[in-house]
């Protein structure tokens, strides 16, 4: 490897280091924010009844229904 020859860091990931260093918590932030939208404990017994209630969906859905 010649002794000019320098390892390539593109904008963003240089942006991103530069943004990890000034803030060093950011991914613990960010991994809050996840878990209040996204890690949620699932009913499985809602889940259940949320199946059993549900109506099949007609073949056509702009069709009204023949007697």
């Amino acid at each position: 490897m010649p002794w000019f020859w320098k390892p390539y860091t593109s904008d963003v990931t240089s942006f991103i280091e530069a943004m990890k260093a000034k803030r060093p918590t950011l991914e613990d932030e960010q991994q809050r924010g996840r878990s209040l939208l996204w890690d949620r404990h699932i009913d499985l017994g809602a889940e259940e009844e949320y199946d059993e209630a549900r109506v099949p969906q007609q073949p056509y859905v702009y069709q009204t229904r023949q007697p």
